[in-house]
C-alpha cells in the first residue's frame, strides 16, 4: 500500500517583490494572424517546435495532413471541437489529443468564446508549407 505524508507546515522563503522578481514578466512572442484566428511560436529547435494557438469563436482551421510532421495538442482555454481521421471529440482546458504524421484533422471553436491551445509539432521538416488543406471556408484548398 502506498502511503503519502504530507508536511504539518510548510516551509517558508522571504521572495522579492513581484516588480523586481527576474519571473514577473513573461515573454511576448510574434502574434501572426489568420482568418480563423492566430498563432504564436514559442520555442522551436530541430525537430520539435510549439506554438500557442487562438481560434476565434465559430471559426475553424483547414481540415488538413502533414507528410513531415506529427502533432499533440493540449486544450488550455475554452471548448474546443477537434476532428483526428474519421473521429470528433471535445478538447477540454487540461485535455490532449495526439495526431500522427499524415492524419487527416482540424480544429474548430463551435463556443461563443475565445479557444486555446497549445501545439506541440514533432519532424524534421516544421514549415508552414507542410500544410495539405483538404476543406478551407477561407477558399484556401
Amino acid at each position: 500500500m502506498l502511503a503519502i505524508t504530507l508536511p504539518t507546515a510548510m516551509p517558508t522563503t522571504s521572495l522579492p517583490p513581484a516588480e523586481t522578481s527576474p519571473c514577473s514578466t513573461l515573454p511576448t512572442f510574434e502574434r501572426t494572424l489568420r482568418p480563423w484566428g492566430w498563432y504564436e511560436t514559442m520555442t522551436e529547435a530541430p525537430g520539435y517546435k510549439v506554438k500557442r494557438i487562438g481560434v476565434a469563436p465559430g471559426q475553424q482551421l483547414s481540415l488538413q495532413k502533414h507528410h513531415q510532421r506529427a502533432e499533440h495538442w493540449v486544450g488550455v482555454v475554452g471548448a474546443g471541437r477537434v476532428t483526428v481521421g474519421d473521429r470528433t471529440l471535445d478538447l477540454l482546458p487540461g485535455q490532449h489529443v495526439d495526431i500522427a504524421l499524415g492524419e487527416i484533422h482540424r480544429l474548430a471553436n463551435p463556443g461563443p468564446g475565445p479557444l486555446e491551445i497549445i501545439e506541440v509539432q514533432f519532424g524534421a521538416y516544421l514549415g508552414e508549407d507542410d500544410i495539405v488543406r483538404l476543406q478551407d471556408v477561407y477558399g484556401r484548398a
